[in-house]
């Protein structure tokens, strides 16, 4: 068959619809072009509402960048609310400060510490007290350096009950199956804590920070530079794994050192905080770009595992119930109470990968100005 003439073409009646495919388009999404940054805001919120290179197609164009260009290049710019960008000077200070942020629950950890070793043990009423101002002290340090720089989430999601579940149970949950395994808790109560896990796990959100930011600006080039959502998916997922295997690696760094200094950690011990914090690094890094609600679903997750054995070891104590506990007696034969929370934390953190790695390969991953997870379709 040959090819038809232009005069053929010409004569051929035009498919019915609109002469200009794009102008609906523009009415829709007019706020998201006007404000774009450039046509890369365009694209990662045009496939946030579901526009797909096949959508694309149906208005005229290759793919969801060739349309976002021609969309920033028709829809006029909106005003600025502001003044002029911001010099270096005022970056680089606001920079610092996010920075000193981010290295402060560390420091108040560590200084909650050595206030808690200070005070003399024959002081019943001191030492819970000091506790407590620790713990909020840190807790407050925490939330500082989480809603200012890399870790500030795009979304708010039902994270915060799990993630202190997660971490008391790192830091109180080996004793406490002890106890139950043992025939207890025994009254007074005298709860043990694995001071080194909590000092590492404060210290590691400023290497997390570093990760999140790391992770972020190349993932923003990587967009950039792509022509296609599959070539942004094979730029993006190795950048996932790296900033993962970074973390991974000050994490472990800082538990070894944290361990040899202060002591009372085994092997177990910190395998069970590596995976911890491995899950709290991805569940942020998630809500960071958007998916706060898969973020909560994985802390959710292990806190319902890690919560299951002590639950197991306590029908087990009903009539006829025995067995019920033999599992998580028999783990903790083997490996140690650590392994309740190491299995739970561990399995959540590769679920949580897992889903990274399809999630944030889409363009509206890596934009500033696009639709929370709530508000996409």
């Amino acid at each position: 068959m040959t090819a038809p003439t232009r005069k053929e073409a010409v004569a051929r009646p035009v498919r019915r619809g609109p002469a200009d495919p794009v102008r609906a388009l523009m009415h829709r999404h007019r706020e998201l072009c006007a404000h774009a940054v450039d046509p890369l805001d365009i694209a990662a919120g045009l496939e946030a509402y579901g526009v797909t290179d096949r959508t694309a197609a149906r208005f005229r164009h290759r793919d969801v960048f060739s349309l976002a260009e021609e969309l920033y290049a028709r829809v006029p710019r909106a005003e600025a609310d502001g003044g002029g960008p911001a010099g270096p000077e005022p970056v680089s200070r606001a920079r610092g400060v996010r920075g000193a942020l981010q290295l402060l629950p560390g420091a108040v950890c560590a200084a909650a510490v050595a206030a808690l070793a200070a005070v003399e043990p024959s002081t019943p009423l001191v030492r819970p007290a000091v506790a407590v101002a620790g713990v909020v002290l840190v807790a407050l340090a925490l939330r500082l350096a989480v809603r200012t720089g890399p870790l500030r989430a795009r979304g708010a999601g039902p994270w915060s009950l799990w993630v202190c579940w997660t971490v008391g149970y790192a830091v109180h949950g080996d004793w406490l199956l002890a106890e139950l395994l043992s025939g207890g808790p025994d009254l007074p109560l005298r709860p043990q804590a694995v001071v080194a896990t909590a000092v590492a796990l404060a210290c590691a959100v400023a290497p997390a920070a570093w990760c999140a930011r790391w992770f972020a600006v190349r993932g923003r080039r990587g967009l950039a530079a792509s022509c296609r959502l599959a070539e942004l998916a094979t730029r993006i997922r190795p950048l996932l794994l790296a900033a993962t295997a970074l973390f991974l690696v000050a994490l472990v760094a800082l538990l070894t050192g944290t361990a040899a200094v202060l002591g009372g950690a085994g092997a177990m011990d910190l395998t069970a905080a590596a995976a911890l914090g491995m899950l709290l690094f991805l569940a942020r890094l998630l809500a960071v770009h958007g998916f706060p609600g898969a973020a909560a679903a994985g802390l959710a997750s292990a806190a319902a595992l890690e919560a299951l054995a002590p639950a197991l070891v306590l029908i087990a104590r009903l009539p006829g119930l025995t067995p019920a506990g033999a599992p998580v007696a028999a783990l903790i034969r083997v490996a140690g109470p650590a392994a309740v929370p190491a299995l739970a934390c561990a399995a959540a953190a590769l679920g949580l990968l897992v889903y990274g790695l399809r999630a944030l390969t889409g363009a509206w991953a890596h934009s500033p100005s696009v639709p929370a997870e709530a508000d996409r379709p």
